[in-house]
């Protein structure tokens, strides 16, 4: 709908394009599901973006709930944790008009011609063409509601106000003294409901009445709300959660179940993490070691000291990335050296990947540092192994079965930590090559990473201080091992 000026009322409504000719109760009600079908069509025909930072979903989510919002259906996404639900969800609010005329003055948000709520249907009656009216603007028309054991009927749907009884002069049981839970207040808009299966069994009856049927019953007075919302949900996948299940009655009537998954591929998981992670300062992160964030959860799903049934979030290598940028910037604050991402700034980002892990027994068993600094050291021998396993490190490897063994410098300038490289045989030439750039810092971070590579396909052994503060010593003869 498109207004040159803002009507303040249903005469001056009625007088802009889309609402000419119309009048109060004529029975023309465009849905919100019909809203977002509208839009939706126009952004299909226009080649437009749909879901803008939704990444990894064009070929399998995306497809599925466009075909459920064009078929005008409440939908439920399940999935396991940090797979985008909440954003898919929050983002379908784009595909309402930019604002909508509602009835002022009312609690609940009503159609101006056509209203739902007796409140509303009054102040039409009352005033007519002077009925006051305001515009809802997009972003409040979406109303959410984490679900937790604790949420009641009245928590949703809303409960009876004696209160506002006596002073409307109504019995408890007209919809007038009603005081308004949260789907009320999303009428003419979405409400959605996160991990769904947690609500108790009554509440998700009175949901699938309210939504069926237009009606509910609070302390035993009948209700009838026939709202005008789309309702959509997110839980992770009900096998997966000894929380609750959702009700049949509910899980029957809700028209399209779409699953989620993590990223497919390590390049779609670097590209979230790319667009998510939040770095202050100018920290560079070499694309070896943007991919050896993004494999560790990729490495840490398949392990089997992890629970599968949990899932590993997505924000496991967003927050690594952060934390890794962070150390980096830290050291390069404090040496006045380049601010370049190296391995040992991923270890120093074990509170990101410990709190994001949940451990099967055995795991708990191990120590969730332990289990963590195994799946780095895993995904550097994978990320090695993809790009760089052709490479001849037959020399280099020689030189540490010698029983050579060498300390990376952790403290001074890159320029000393890369002469250093130049004592292990062919590290200094392979550096160079992987690191792509002429930048000692970059270099540096390349060096470390083809030894934790390496190391991660155990053609290296090393020694855990690697990354303690750095001895006066330069090197400690201990064979085989680089440390």
């Amino acid at each position: 709908m498109t207004v040159t000026a803002k009507a303040r009322t249903l005469g001056e409504l009625l007088q802009t394009e889309g609402y000419a000719g119309r009048a109060p109760f004529d029975g023309k009600i465009r849905l919100v599901q019909d809203e977002v079908r509208d839009n939706l069509t126009r952004k299909l025909r226009g080649g437009e973006e749909l879901f803008p930072g939704v990444v990894g979903y064009d070929d399998t989510v995306i497809p599925q709930l466009v075909n459920a919002l064009l078929a005008r259906q409440n939908f439920i996404l399940l999935g396991l944790r940090g797979q985008a639900k909440s954003r898919i969800l929050r983002a379908i609010t784009e595909l309402l008009d930019p604002e909508v005329p509602v009835i002022a003055g009312v609690d609940m948000p009503d159609d101006v011609l056509n209203p739902v709520g007796a409140e509303g249907r009054a102040l039409l009656e009352a005033h007519g063409l002077d009925l006051p009216i305001r515009w809802l603007p997009r972003a409040e028309r979406y109303v959410e509601k984490l679900a937790t054991p604790d949420v009641t009927v009245a928590d949703l749907i809303g409960d009876v106000d004696p209160i506002k009884a006596a002073r409307l002069g109504t019995s408890l049981g007209d919809v007038r003294s009603m005081h308004f839970g949260l789907l009320p207040r999303a009428n003419r808009g979405i409400f959605a409901v996160n991990e769904l299966a947690d609500l108790a069994p009554k509440v998700q009856v009175a949901l699938f009445n309210i939504l069926q049927e237009g009606d509910v019953q609070i302390k035993g007075y009948p209700i009838r709300l026939e709202l005008d919302v789309m309702l959509v949900f997110s839980a992770n996948p009900e096998d997966y959660t000894a929380r609750g299940k959702i009700v049949t009655p509910l899980k029957d009537r809700i028209g399209s179940e779409i699953r989620t998954h993590y990223p497919t591929d390590v390049r779609l998981g670097m590209d979230i993490t790319a667009q998510e992670a939040v770095r202050s300062g100018d920290v560079t992160v070499p694309e070896f070691i943007a991919e050896l964030v993004e494999e560790i959860a990729f490495q840490a799903r398949e392990d089997g000291r992890v629970d599968k049934l949990s899932g590993v979030s997505q924000r496991l290598p967003i927050s690594l990335m952060e934390v890794a940028a962070a150390n980096a910037e830290r050291r390069s604050l404090v040496q006045g050296d380049d601010a370049v991402v190296r391995v040992s700034d991923v270890y120093a980002g074990l509170p990101a990947i410990t709190g994001k892990m949940e451990l099967e027994y055995e795991g708990e068993l191990k120590g969730a540092d332990n289990v963590a600094r195994d799946v780095i050291r895993k995904a550097a021998g994978a990320v090695y192994a993809r790009r760089y396993g052709s490479a001849n490190t037959r020399e280099l490897e020689k030189w540490f079965e010698a029983g050579n063994v060498f300390r990376f410098p952790q403290g001074g300038d890159s320029a000393a930590a890369l002469k250093a490289t130049v004592e292990v045989p062919g590290l200094s030439d392979l550096a160079a090559e992987v690191a792509a750039s002429s930048v000692d810092a970059v270099r540096v971070s390349a060096a470390e990473f083809i030894l934790e590579g390496l190391y991660g396909r155990k053609k290296l052994s090393r020694a855990e201080e690697l990354y303690a503060a750095p001895e006066p010593e330069a090197r400690q003869q201990r064979g085989g091992r680089w440390n």
